[in-house]
Protein backbone atom coordinates (compact mmCIF):
# COMPACT_ATOMS: atom_id res chain seq x y z
CA UNK A 1 0.00 0.00 0.00
CA UNK A 2 2.83 2.51 0.82
CA UNK A 3 4.99 1.49 -2.40
CA UNK A 4 1.85 1.95 -4.93
CA UNK A 5 1.25 5.28 -3.11
CA UNK A 6 4.62 6.22 -3.42
CA UNK A 7 4.82 5.28 -6.97
CA UNK A 8 1.76 7.31 -7.98
CA UNK A 9 3.02 10.41 -6.02
CA UNK A 10 6.38 10.30 -7.44
CA UNK A 11 4.57 9.75 -10.70
CA UNK A 12 2.25 13.00 -10.78
CA UNK A 13 4.99 15.12 -8.77
CA UNK A 14 7.44 14.36 -12.26
CA UNK A 15 5.07 14.93 -14.36
CA UNK A 16 3.91 18.28 -12.83
CA UNK A 17 7.46 19.37 -11.19
CA UNK A 18 7.38 22.50 -13.87
CA UNK A 19 5.08 23.83 -11.62
CA UNK A 20 6.75 23.64 -8.54
CA UNK A 21 10.43 22.63 -9.22
CA UNK A 22 11.48 26.65 -9.45
CA UNK A 23 12.10 29.41 -7.24
CA UNK A 24 10.08 32.27 -7.34
CA UNK A 25 12.50 34.86 -5.92
CA UNK A 26 14.71 34.37 -8.96
CA UNK A 27 11.85 35.97 -11.64
CA UNK A 28 11.34 39.20 -11.78
CA UNK A 29 7.68 38.30 -13.22
CA UNK A 30 5.64 35.73 -13.05
CA UNK A 31 7.29 32.55 -14.49
CA UNK A 32 4.34 31.18 -15.95
CA UNK A 33 2.87 33.65 -17.95
CA UNK A 34 4.46 32.89 -21.28
CA UNK A 35 2.61 29.01 -21.33
CA UNK A 36 0.07 29.96 -19.07
CA UNK A 37 -0.73 33.29 -19.70
CA UNK A 38 -4.98 32.99 -18.25
CA UNK A 39 -3.58 31.66 -15.52
CA UNK A 40 -1.12 34.48 -14.71
CA UNK A 41 -4.53 36.88 -15.54
CA UNK A 42 -6.24 34.82 -13.47
CA UNK A 43 -4.33 34.88 -10.62
CA UNK A 44 -3.26 38.69 -10.93
CA UNK A 45 -6.85 39.44 -10.65
CA UNK A 46 -6.98 37.81 -7.34
CA UNK A 47 -6.63 40.01 -4.02
CA UNK A 48 -3.65 39.31 -1.39
CA UNK A 49 -6.74 38.39 1.18
CA UNK A 50 -7.86 35.99 -1.53
CA UNK A 51 -4.38 34.63 -2.43
CA UNK A 52 -3.88 33.92 1.59
CA UNK A 53 -7.76 32.37 1.81
CA UNK A 54 -7.30 29.83 -1.11
CA UNK A 55 -3.50 28.88 0.60
CA UNK A 56 -5.68 27.86 3.01
CA UNK A 57 -8.22 25.70 0.89
CA UNK A 58 -6.37 23.04 -0.88
CA UNK A 59 -9.62 21.59 -2.25
CA UNK A 60 -10.52 24.98 -3.81
CA UNK A 61 -6.86 25.82 -4.51
CA UNK A 62 -7.02 22.56 -6.90
CA UNK A 63 -10.60 23.38 -8.28
CA UNK A 64 -8.78 26.75 -9.77
CA UNK A 65 -5.94 25.18 -10.67
CA UNK A 66 -7.69 22.23 -12.47
CA UNK A 67 -7.76 23.46 -15.88
CA UNK A 68 -4.22 23.85 -16.13
CA UNK A 69 -3.19 21.31 -13.65
CA UNK A 70 -5.62 18.40 -13.70
CA UNK A 71 -3.69 16.39 -11.22
CA UNK A 72 -4.21 18.69 -8.42
CA UNK A 73 -7.21 16.85 -6.98
CA UNK A 74 -5.42 13.58 -6.75
CA UNK A 75 -2.34 14.92 -5.56
CA UNK A 76 -4.24 16.32 -2.29
CA UNK A 77 -6.12 12.66 -2.37
CA UNK A 78 -3.00 11.00 -2.08
CA UNK A 79 -1.77 13.42 0.76
CA UNK A 80 -5.00 12.31 2.80
CA UNK A 81 -3.32 10.57 6.09
CA UNK A 82 -5.24 8.38 8.62
CA UNK A 83 -5.10 10.06 12.73
CA UNK A 84 -3.26 7.59 14.70
CA UNK A 85 -5.67 6.81 17.64
CA UNK A 86 -4.05 7.90 20.73
CA UNK A 87 -3.83 7.17 24.42
CA UNK A 88 -4.79 9.86 26.50
CA UNK A 89 -1.80 11.77 28.10
CA UNK A 90 -1.19 14.59 29.57
CA UNK A 91 1.57 16.36 31.60
CA UNK A 92 0.86 17.53 35.04
CA UNK A 93 1.29 21.37 35.89
CA UNK A 94 3.94 20.95 37.80
CA UNK A 95 5.58 18.30 34.88
CA UNK A 96 4.89 21.35 31.82
CA UNK A 97 6.35 24.10 33.90
CA UNK A 98 9.10 24.69 31.90
CA UNK A 99 7.28 23.66 28.48
CA UNK A 100 5.93 26.17 25.65
CA UNK A 101 2.30 25.68 25.28
CA UNK A 102 1.98 24.17 21.82
CA UNK A 103 5.33 21.90 22.74
CA UNK A 104 3.50 20.27 26.04
CA UNK A 105 0.45 19.55 23.58
CA UNK A 106 2.61 18.08 20.67
CA UNK A 107 4.45 15.99 23.05
CA UNK A 108 1.33 14.99 24.93
CA UNK A 109 -0.19 14.17 21.27
CA UNK A 110 3.24 12.36 20.32
CA UNK A 111 3.48 10.09 23.18
CA UNK A 112 -0.21 9.21 23.04
CA UNK A 113 0.53 7.61 19.42
CA UNK A 114 4.04 5.35 20.86
CA UNK A 115 3.27 1.66 20.27
CA UNK A 116 3.13 -0.71 23.11
CA UNK A 117 7.06 -1.11 24.62
CA UNK A 118 8.01 -1.89 28.18
CA UNK A 119 11.38 0.23 27.60
CA UNK A 120 13.93 0.69 27.53
CA UNK A 121 13.41 4.07 24.54
CA UNK A 122 16.41 6.04 23.30
CA UNK A 123 15.16 9.44 22.65
CA UNK A 124 17.45 11.20 19.71
CA UNK A 125 18.09 14.88 19.77
CA UNK A 126 16.46 15.38 23.20
CA UNK A 127 16.79 18.46 24.04
CA UNK A 128 16.02 19.22 27.91
CA UNK A 129 13.94 15.61 27.57
CA UNK A 130 10.63 17.02 27.86
CA UNK A 131 9.04 13.86 25.64
CA UNK A 132 11.48 11.34 27.10
CA UNK A 133 9.88 12.53 30.42
CA UNK A 134 7.11 12.45 30.56
CA UNK A 135 7.37 8.97 28.59
CA UNK A 136 8.83 7.60 31.63
CA UNK A 137 6.82 9.03 33.89
CA UNK A 138 3.83 7.63 31.85
CA UNK A 139 4.68 4.36 31.03
CA UNK A 140 7.44 4.09 34.28
CA UNK A 141 10.00 3.34 31.66
CA UNK A 142 14.04 3.52 31.17
CA UNK A 143 14.81 6.23 29.08
CA UNK A 144 18.10 7.17 27.55
CA UNK A 145 18.01 10.92 25.79
CA UNK A 146 20.98 11.68 23.45
CA UNK A 147 21.41 15.58 23.35
CA UNK A 148 24.94 17.60 22.17
CA UNK A 149 24.12 20.86 24.60
CA UNK A 150 25.95 20.06 27.76
CA UNK A 151 23.52 22.47 29.47
CA UNK A 152 20.24 21.33 27.96
CA UNK A 153 21.55 17.62 29.46
CA UNK A 154 21.85 19.19 32.90
CA UNK A 155 18.36 20.76 32.88
CA UNK A 156 17.01 17.58 31.69
CA UNK A 157 18.77 15.95 34.32
CA UNK A 158 17.42 18.21 36.96
CA UNK A 159 14.18 18.23 35.69
CA UNK A 160 13.83 14.13 35.40
CA UNK A 161 15.14 14.25 38.88
CA UNK A 162 12.67 16.47 40.01
CA UNK A 163 9.39 14.37 38.38
CA UNK A 164 10.70 11.07 39.19
CA UNK A 165 11.76 9.75 35.70
CA UNK A 166 14.48 7.29 34.88
CA UNK A 167 16.52 9.12 32.60
CA UNK A 168 20.14 8.93 31.29
CA UNK A 169 21.26 11.81 29.79
CA UNK A 170 24.25 11.62 27.47
CA UNK A 171 25.81 14.49 25.76
CA UNK A 172 27.20 13.45 22.63
CA UNK A 173 26.89 14.63 18.74
CA UNK A 174 24.28 12.44 16.95
CA UNK A 175 26.28 12.03 13.52
CA UNK A 176 29.16 10.22 16.00
CA UNK A 177 29.60 6.85 15.51
CA UNK A 178 29.60 6.09 19.26
CA UNK A 179 25.78 7.59 19.45
CA UNK A 180 24.99 5.11 16.89
CA UNK A 181 26.36 2.40 18.77
CA UNK A 182 24.12 3.54 21.56
CA UNK A 183 20.86 2.09 19.87
CA UNK A 184 20.80 -1.08 21.07
CA UNK A 185 18.16 -4.30 19.67
CA UNK A 186 16.24 -3.56 22.96
CA UNK A 187 15.23 -0.37 22.35
CA UNK A 188 12.37 1.41 20.78
CA UNK A 189 13.98 4.96 19.37
CA UNK A 190 12.06 8.18 19.03
CA UNK A 191 12.17 11.65 17.73
CA UNK A 192 9.84 14.63 17.74
CA UNK A 193 11.12 17.23 14.68
CA UNK A 194 14.32 15.84 14.59
CA UNK A 195 15.65 18.08 11.63
CA UNK A 196 16.84 17.21 8.52
CA UNK A 197 19.70 14.67 8.45
CA UNK A 198 19.64 14.37 12.24
CA UNK A 199 16.48 11.95 11.56
CA UNK A 200 17.34 9.90 8.83
CA UNK A 201 20.42 9.39 10.08
CA UNK A 202 18.59 7.56 13.61
CA UNK A 203 17.01 5.01 10.92
CA UNK A 204 19.78 4.43 8.96
CA UNK A 205 21.27 3.29 12.68
CA UNK A 206 18.06 2.00 14.08
CA UNK A 207 18.55 -0.34 10.74
CA UNK A 208 21.77 -1.25 10.93
CA UNK A 209 21.48 -1.83 14.95
CA UNK A 210 18.35 -3.82 14.48
CA UNK A 211 16.77 -1.72 17.19
CA UNK A 212 13.46 -2.77 18.48
CA UNK A 213 11.47 -0.35 16.49
CA UNK A 214 10.97 3.65 16.19
CA UNK A 215 8.85 6.51 15.76
CA UNK A 216 9.66 9.51 14.32
CA UNK A 217 7.85 12.70 13.68
CA UNK A 218 10.61 14.18 10.82
CA UNK A 219 10.66 18.40 10.40
CA UNK A 220 12.95 20.45 8.16
CA UNK A 221 13.74 18.38 5.38
CA UNK A 222 16.58 20.81 3.97
CA UNK A 223 18.69 20.45 6.54
CA UNK A 224 21.33 18.27 4.80
CA UNK A 225 24.88 18.23 4.35
CA UNK A 226 24.98 18.09 0.57
CA UNK A 227 23.61 19.72 -1.80
CA UNK A 228 20.68 17.31 -2.81
CA UNK A 229 18.53 15.01 -1.22
CA UNK A 230 19.70 11.75 -0.57
CA UNK A 231 16.70 8.93 -1.08
CA UNK A 232 16.86 5.91 1.72
CA UNK A 233 14.60 3.95 -0.15
CA UNK A 234 14.78 1.84 -3.04
CA UNK A 235 11.69 2.83 -4.34
CA UNK A 236 12.83 6.90 -4.02
CA UNK A 237 16.50 6.33 -5.63
CA UNK A 238 14.68 4.86 -9.18
CA UNK A 239 12.75 7.95 -8.86
CA UNK A 240 13.96 10.83 -11.59
CA UNK A 241 13.00 13.19 -8.99
CA UNK A 242 16.20 14.74 -8.05
CA UNK A 243 15.65 17.23 -5.23
CA UNK A 244 17.22 20.29 -3.90
CA UNK A 245 17.91 22.18 -0.63
CA UNK A 246 15.74 24.73 -1.99
CA UNK A 247 13.01 21.81 -3.32
CA UNK A 248 13.23 20.64 0.41
CA UNK A 249 12.03 23.59 1.34
CA UNK A 250 8.97 24.04 0.29
CA UNK A 251 6.65 21.29 3.17
CA UNK A 252 8.10 24.29 5.25
CA UNK A 253 5.72 26.89 4.08
CA UNK A 254 2.61 25.52 5.59
CA UNK A 255 3.13 27.04 9.05
CA UNK A 256 0.76 28.13 11.84
CA UNK A 257 0.04 32.06 11.79
CA UNK A 258 1.52 33.79 14.44
CA UNK A 259 -0.92 36.47 14.47
CA UNK A 260 -1.41 39.60 12.43
CA UNK A 261 1.72 41.51 13.53
CA UNK A 262 4.42 38.11 12.80
CA UNK A 263 2.18 37.91 8.89
CA UNK A 264 2.81 42.13 8.37
CA UNK A 265 6.89 41.69 9.86
CA UNK A 266 7.22 38.60 7.42
CA UNK A 267 5.41 41.08 4.32
CA UNK A 268 7.58 43.75 4.85
CA UNK A 269 10.69 41.23 5.01
CA UNK A 270 9.83 39.79 1.64
CA UNK A 271 8.82 42.90 0.18
CA UNK A 272 12.45 44.55 1.36
CA UNK A 273 14.52 41.54 0.18
CA UNK A 274 12.57 41.80 -3.42
CA UNK A 275 13.37 45.44 -3.37
CA UNK A 276 17.45 44.96 -2.93
CA UNK A 277 17.32 41.87 -4.95
CA UNK A 278 16.22 44.25 -7.85
CA UNK A 279 19.23 47.15 -6.29
CA UNK A 280 22.17 44.06 -6.52
CA UNK A 281 20.77 43.40 -9.71
CA UNK A 282 21.52 47.15 -10.77
CA UNK A 283 24.82 47.78 -9.02
CA UNK A 284 26.38 44.73 -9.77
CA UNK A 285 24.93 44.68 -13.93
CA UNK A 286 24.01 40.25 -12.79
CA UNK A 287 20.34 39.52 -14.18
CA UNK A 288 20.18 36.85 -11.27
CA UNK A 289 19.11 36.55 -7.70
CA UNK A 290 21.50 36.95 -4.75
CA UNK A 291 20.47 34.94 -1.54
CA UNK A 292 20.93 37.54 1.49
CA UNK A 293 21.61 35.76 5.28
CA UNK A 294 18.79 35.44 7.49
CA UNK A 295 18.28 38.58 9.73
CA UNK A 296 17.60 40.23 12.85
CA UNK A 297 13.75 40.96 13.23
CA UNK A 298 15.00 44.43 14.53
CA UNK A 299 16.51 45.61 11.22
CA UNK A 300 12.81 45.68 9.76
CA UNK A 301 12.07 48.62 12.62
CA UNK A 302 14.49 50.49 10.77
CA UNK A 303 14.53 52.02 7.44
CA UNK A 304 14.74 50.19 3.75
CA UNK A 305 17.81 51.61 2.88
CA UNK A 306 19.20 50.73 6.60
CA UNK A 307 18.37 47.39 5.40
CA UNK A 308 19.74 47.59 1.70
CA UNK A 309 22.89 49.11 3.28
CA UNK A 310 23.45 46.17 5.96
CA UNK A 311 22.76 43.09 3.18
CA UNK A 312 25.04 44.99 0.78
CA UNK A 313 27.97 45.18 3.51
CA UNK A 314 27.01 40.83 4.07
CA UNK A 315 27.50 40.52 0.05
CA UNK A 316 30.49 42.70 -0.29
CA UNK A 317 28.69 45.17 -2.55
CA UNK A 318 29.55 49.06 -2.86
CA UNK A 319 26.60 51.07 -3.03
CA UNK A 320 26.63 53.72 -4.87
CA UNK A 321 25.76 57.39 -3.87
CA UNK A 322 21.98 58.72 -5.41
CA UNK A 323 20.50 55.20 -5.32
CA UNK A 324 16.14 55.54 -5.97
CA UNK A 325 15.46 53.86 -2.78
CA UNK A 326 11.74 54.85 -2.94
CA UNK A 327 11.39 53.42 -6.27
CA UNK A 328 13.14 50.10 -5.82
CA UNK A 329 11.28 49.90 -2.92
CA UNK A 330 8.19 50.34 -4.75
CA UNK A 331 9.77 47.21 -7.19
CA UNK A 332 10.33 45.35 -4.30
CA UNK A 333 6.17 45.78 -3.48
CA UNK A 334 4.88 45.01 -6.93
CA UNK A 335 7.08 41.94 -6.79
CA UNK A 336 5.63 40.42 -3.82
CA UNK A 337 2.54 40.42 -5.40
CA UNK A 338 3.91 38.61 -8.26
CA UNK A 339 5.75 36.04 -5.64
CA UNK A 340 2.62 35.51 -3.48
CA UNK A 341 0.70 34.28 -6.98
CA UNK A 342 3.72 32.14 -7.59
CA UNK A 343 3.88 30.34 -4.31
CA UNK A 344 0.35 30.02 -4.30
CA UNK A 345 0.65 27.55 -7.35
CA UNK A 346 3.42 26.05 -5.69
CA UNK A 347 1.85 24.95 -2.48
CA UNK A 348 -0.46 22.84 -4.32
CA UNK A 349 2.26 20.46 -4.18
CA UNK A 350 3.55 21.32 -0.75
CA UNK A 351 1.92 18.54 1.09
CA UNK A 352 2.13 16.05 -1.17
CA UNK A 353 5.75 16.59 -1.65
CA UNK A 354 6.09 16.33 1.86
CA UNK A 355 4.08 12.68 2.12
CA UNK A 356 6.87 11.84 -0.79
CA UNK A 357 9.93 12.27 1.70
CA UNK A 358 7.66 10.57 4.50
CA UNK A 359 6.54 7.39 2.23
CA UNK A 360 10.75 7.43 1.34
CA UNK A 361 11.22 6.79 5.24
CA UNK A 362 8.67 4.20 5.97
CA UNK A 363 9.50 2.36 2.73
CA UNK A 364 13.27 2.67 4.01
CA UNK A 365 12.30 0.89 7.09
CA UNK A 366 9.79 -1.87 5.36
CA UNK A 367 12.72 -2.79 3.61
CA UNK A 368 15.03 -3.17 6.72
CA UNK A 369 12.71 -5.76 7.43
CA UNK A 370 10.12 -3.45 9.78
CA UNK A 371 5.96 -3.26 9.95
CA UNK A 372 5.81 0.23 9.36
CA UNK A 373 3.07 2.97 9.66
CA UNK A 374 2.65 6.31 8.57
CA UNK A 375 -0.11 8.57 9.78
CA UNK A 376 -0.73 11.94 11.64
CA UNK A 377 -0.36 12.33 15.45
CA UNK A 378 -2.41 15.39 15.56
CA UNK A 379 -4.30 18.16 14.01
CA UNK A 380 -2.40 20.82 12.28
CA UNK A 381 -3.17 23.58 13.96
CA UNK A 382 -1.25 22.25 16.62
CA UNK A 383 1.54 21.61 14.02
CA UNK A 384 1.72 21.51 10.19
CA UNK A 385 4.96 18.98 11.02
CA UNK A 386 2.07 16.32 12.13
CA UNK A 387 4.22 12.95 10.02
CA UNK A 388 4.22 10.57 12.25
CA UNK A 389 6.45 7.01 11.02
CA UNK A 390 5.67 4.30 13.23
CA UNK A 391 8.31 0.94 13.37
CA UNK A 392 8.07 -2.33 14.66
CA UNK A 393 10.44 -4.80 14.15
CA UNK A 394 8.43 -7.59 12.45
Amino acid sequence: MLAQRFERLDHLLTVCRPWWQYQPYHHLAIAFAGEAPELAALLDGLSLEELNRLDGDMAALASLLAPWIPQGAELQALSELTRFEADPVECGKAMALHMPGRKQAQIEAFTGCLPPHAGPYLEWCAGKGHLGRLLSVHRRAEVTSLEWQGALCEEGRRLAERDGARMRFIEADAFAAESVALIAPEHHAMALHACGELHTHLLEGVAARGARGVTLSPCCYHLIRGTHYRPLSGAARASTLGLSKADLRLPLQETVTGGARIARLRELEVVWRLGFDCLQRQVRGVDAYLPVPNMQKSLLTGSFEAFCRWAAERKGIALPAGLDYDGLLARGEARYGDVARMELVRHLFRRPLEIWLGLDRALFLQEQGYRVELGEFCAKPMTPRNLLIRAVRG
